[in-house]
């Protein structure tokens, strides 16, 4: 037990969403992986694979978990101007050597295996962003240089990453919108950049809808899938049955089968009969499987699950003393579960087909390993906050009256002064606090 103690530390609620989602994401795709089993020939060879994955993953828990979470201020240091360089990489050779897959240049192989650098930039860019507006905050908010430093990170990385995978560009900047709301950023800046991206969304999807097909232009070369998903999606003629053409929209029509012929609690694991024609079944397409397989009963404890998440992760942000820890379990929490909903409403037909996985999910490898370091962080600060609540309950010894009336006097300043300095700075803080062993 005491094994366990220690290995298992932090927060024990996130630890349990996290295991259960694993639980689920091993069950599904070993069951929706058959057309993987049919290509290779091997029937344990792609459940195997995910199962290592999962288990490297579960290691990078545990390790982010026992890094002090001061240390993750350092990480966009190093890996904001990585992630720039091999999304730049990425993209041109994309364009100069047409090296893609379905369509889109998101991956490079490094020692043989393949590595998404969005993730990568995806984790900077929060981190980053989580720092700046701790830094930047004082009595009437967030300082107005940090809306400006944010844009231009944010920026550079949704610029780079939209070419390829426009679904992900606009998700991280979304999220980034939401943390600049809960970090206090003055609301006309808000209002007047919602504004601005409302103008060029109807500016561009005119834009979209006016080209021809076929149309070379320079870094827009999947504007024919993005028209197609958005025609597909607002198209509202209704199709009869026996003239409906399966084939012509297959992932779509076969994701609402699995659907529809489900019940309250589905057809039991591995009786899936969807997953032999969704060619992403194990990845994008994974929540229709669930919900074949395990049922409303089923699809409802991965929504409760993905939202459980986000609460515990608030409650978390609402201990926290200091402003970086609360801004960096925030802005973690808001992209797991918003590319959760986002998946979800592509298999639900709520939303134009994208290529966002399942976190902790659907299939894969970039993705897992990334979203395995997102719960170590927020691991890592829940134990911070769990020493702030012992340090509570078991509060220092007597001091003199001299010292006892400095106490008070600090304690109050630091009340009147809720976005104090000294709530951004981890200095006073090193000294008195270390991660127990």
């Amino acid at each position: 037990m005491d094994l366990l103690k220690n290995i298992f530390k932090g927060d024990k609620v996130i630890w349990i969403i996290f295991l259960c989602l694993c639980l689920i994401s091993i069950i599904e795709v070993f069951s929706a992986a058959s057309t993987l089993t049919y290509k290779s020939g091997d029937h344990w060879g792609p459940i195997t694979q995910h199962s290592i994955i999962l288990m490297v993953g579960a290691v990078v828990v545990v390790l982010m978990h026992n890094i002090p979470y001061k240390w993750f201020q350092v990480f966009p240091v190093f890996l904001y101007p990585i992630s720039v360089v091999l999304l730049a990489f990425v993209t041109l050779m994309g364009v100069i050597t047409g090296d893609r897959v379905n369509g889109a240049a998101r991956w490079m192989s490094f020692m043989g295996l393949q590595f998404q650098p969005s993730e990568l930039a995806k984790m900077a860019v929060i981190i980053a962003v989580s720092f700046i507006l701790s830094k930047k905050q004082d009595d009437e908010g967030a300082n107005p240089k940090a809306f400006k430093y944010i844009m231009i990170l944010t920026g550079l990385v949704c610029m780079l990453i939209a070419p390829e995978n426009l679904s992900t560009a606009m998700l991280l900047f979304g999220v980034v919108v939401l943390m600049m709301f809960i970090g206090r950023v003055a609301f006309k800046k808000l209002a007047m950049l919602l504004g601005g991206l409302a103008l060029v969304g109807c500016l561009g999807a005119v834009f979209l809808l006016a080209i021809p097909k076929d149309t070379d232009i320079p870094f827009l070369h999947r504007f024919d899938t993005w028209k197609s998903r958005i025609t597909n999606f607002t198209e509202k003629e209704e199709v009869p049955a026996a003239k409906f053409d399966i084939d012509k929209d297959a992932q779509i029509a076969h994701a609402r089968i699995a659907i529809a012929t489900s019940n309250v609690i589905g057809k039991a694991p591995g009786n899936s009969i969807q997953r032999d024609f969704l060619s992403q079944a194990f990845s994008d397409f994974i929540f229709a499987i669930i919900i074949e397989e395990l049922g409303l009963v089923g699809g409802a404890f991965v929504v409760i699950l993905y939202i459980w998440l986000l609460v515990r992760t608030g409650r978390i942000a609402q201990k926290c003393e200091r402003t970086f820890p609360a801004f960096l379990v925030m802005g973690i929490a808001l992209m797991l579960v918003s590319q959760a909903i986002l998946n979800m409403m592509v298999a639900v037909g709520l939303f134009p087909v994208t290529g966002q996985p399942l976190p902790l999910i659907s299939k894969g490898g970039t993705s897992t390993l990334i979203n395995c370091a997102y719960i170590g962080m927020i691991l890592s600060v829940s134990r911070y906050t769990a020493y702030l609540e012992e340090k509570k309950e078991n509060p220092a010894p007597l001091l003199t009256q001299s010292e006892g009336n400095e106490a008070i006097a600090s304690e109050a300043q630091t009340a009147a002064e809720p976005t104090a300095e000294v709530l951004n700075s981890d200095a006073k803080f090193e000294e008195e606090y270390e991660y127990r062993k």
